[in-house]
């Protein structure tokens, strides 16, 4: 007997977004169509606890994501993450939104399979899947199970538990592990700002609006 979906679901999708540009928005735009999502919340992080401080302000980050994603209505900027002068972590973020969506709303945490991998290296890791699905983007022809590093016992052990289709995703609110084969954009914003301090043309790789912000107040002059 099929299980009864219970609604469908909200994607979120945190990131230092210094810039935001189109590999993120490409890996949004294939997941809100597979996943069959209703919409995904942009969550700019504050302070990262994971990795080195933003090269911008949080306030130029949250204005380049909000017009990167201006024209598409399923796409919506979440500033509560910079409003935080604690680091920001993402079990604390759920549970932010499990509040405030309700306790049958299906959740579901976006990311890369690169991002995926370090999971187990996350603050309060294994409570993420009480408050939300997991949905990978990993590349054609790879599987996740085969590129978790050995010593990765745990997640594993979660991945191997949890696999399942995107139906899932609207059938319980959280829990699921779901893998989607997503091409992935070579675009970095690490390339983005080595561009633009060698003075370098950053054209599409970027929506032109972000390109001309970033002009526009000077931003990544030094990297």
């Amino acid at each position: 007997m099929n299980k009864r979906a219970i609604g469908i679901p909200v994607g979120i999708l945190g990131g230092t977004f210094d810039p935001v540009h189109y590999g993120h928005l490409r890996l949004a735009e294939e997941m809100l169509e597979l996943a069959h999502l209703r919409q995904i919340r942009f969550i700019p992080t504050g302070t990262p606890p994971h990795r080195d401080a933003p090269q911008v302000s949080a306030q130029h980050r949250s204005a380049m994501v909000q017009l990167a994603i201006a024209d598409q209505p399923a796409f919506v900027l979440d500033e509560r993450e910079v409003r935080r002068a604690a680091p920001c972590y993402t079990v604390d973020t759920l549970l932010e939104l499990r509040a405030e969506l309700g306790a049958e709303q299906p959740l579901c945490l976006l990311m890369g399979g690169d991002v995926f991998l370090q999971l187990h290296t996350w603050h309060e890791w294994e409570r993420l899947f009480e408050l939300a699905h997991i949905v990978v983007g990993s590349r054609p022809g790879f599987t996740l199970e085969e590129r978790i590093n050995s010593t990765a016992l745990a997640l594993r052990s979660h991945y191997q538990q949890r696999i399942s289709p995107a139906d899932a995703l609207s059938q319980q609110p959280a829990g699921a592990i779901v893998e989607l084969a997503i091409p992935k954009l070579e675009i970095s914003a690490t390339l983005i700002r080595s561009r633009v301090a060698e003075k370098r043309t950053i054209r599409y790789l970027l929506p032109d609006p972000v390109a001309d912000y970033i002009h526009q107040h000077h931003l990544y002059i030094t990297c």
